[in-house]
């Protein structure tokens, strides 16, 4: 309409992926920041964010790959198997329902002992995604929709996928050095609950201390389950080391959102690189799992 009427489509401004600010309509660089408008993390993640939720995309992200990671089990296990595990007498069949089979978790990436994953460190971040049977991701799943959105929210995206994936790293270190063979995200969101404890320590705001007393509930229920007997499926040394390496963070990192651009270059570098780190050792999962 604009050529056949003799106008002509003017190009518009764009802004910034990293500052925010207006650059020109030719311009490769930003004036302000010196960022590049093509070609750089923070682009990339306006590109990528467009594909995502507005509100909590890492947290969906992680909710999306390990819901897939778990069907791709789920399904290898039937494969496997011919069927799924039923639930049996008493409440620890109840809780067995839809359980993974053992070899397909190792194949996959399941935490390994020391010996094993000292030579196979990538097992230290696939096990992190992977979950042992139905009401395990659920759970799981469960209590990261309802914490990690207000602590994505507080850190930013990026920051936050960083925090969930070294706090899962630091718990099955420990795990692993103990010699267990682990699964599931719980190390992790045992990592968000110990940022949530570092920053709100000695906050006097009432929302600080309602989020606070909320995680500290939380934590006392899931020791309860971890020393039933019935919950010696539970990996409390995983716990531990998420909680703790989650603790470390918060008092390390900045509670709020990145606000100057090299703040903001060094979250999104923060965040590529766990979600690289993350791609890899599934990458590196894949290829041992095919020599077995």
């Amino acid at each position: 309409m604009s050529g056949f009427f003799g106008g002509r489509s003017q190009p518009r401004p764009r802004i910034c992926p990293s500052c925010g600010n207006l650059v020109g309509t030719v311009a490769t660089r930003c004036p302000q920041c010196g960022a590049s408008v093509r070609f750089s993390l923070a682009a990339a993640s306006r590109s990528l964010g467009r594909l995502m939720p507005t509100a909590s995309p890492a947290t969906y992200a992680i909710l999306t790959l390990s819901c897939v990671i778990f069907a791709a089990s789920f399904l290898a296990t039937f494969s496997k198997n011919g069927g799924i595990a039923m639930p049996g007498g008493g409440l620890f069949g109840i809780l067995n329902f839809g359980a993974i089979d053992g070899n397909v978790l190792v194949r996959l990436g399941a935490s390994l002992p020391w010996f094993v994953n000292s030579r196979e460190p990538w097992r230290f971040v696939t096990a992190i995604f992977l979950h042992a049977s139905i009401l395990h991701i659920l759970f799981n799943m469960w209590v990261l929709m309802d914490i990690g959105p207000q602590i994505e929210e507080v850190y930013g995206s990026a920051r936050f996928l960083f925090i969930y994936v070294i706090s899962g790293i630091g718990g099955y270190v420990v795990s692993s050095f103990f010699g267990h063979l682990s699964v599931g995200g719980s190390g992790a969101i045992l990592g968000l609950c110990g940022v949530v404890l570092a920053i709100t320590m000695g906050s006097r705001s009432t929302q600080a201390q309602m989020f606070r007393s909320y995680v500290v509930r939380l934590l006392i229920y899931i020791a309860i389950l971890g020393f039933l007997p019935f919950g010696l499926a539970l990996d409390n040394w995983a716990h531990a080391g998420g909680l703790a390496t989650g603790f470390v963070i918060g008092k390390i990192l900045m509670d709020r959102a990145p606000a100057s651009p090299e703040e903001r270059k060094r979250a999104y570098a923060m965040g590529w690189g766990a979600a690289l780190l993350v791609v890899a050792s599934f990458v590196m999962a894949g290829l041992s799992g095919m020599g077995r």
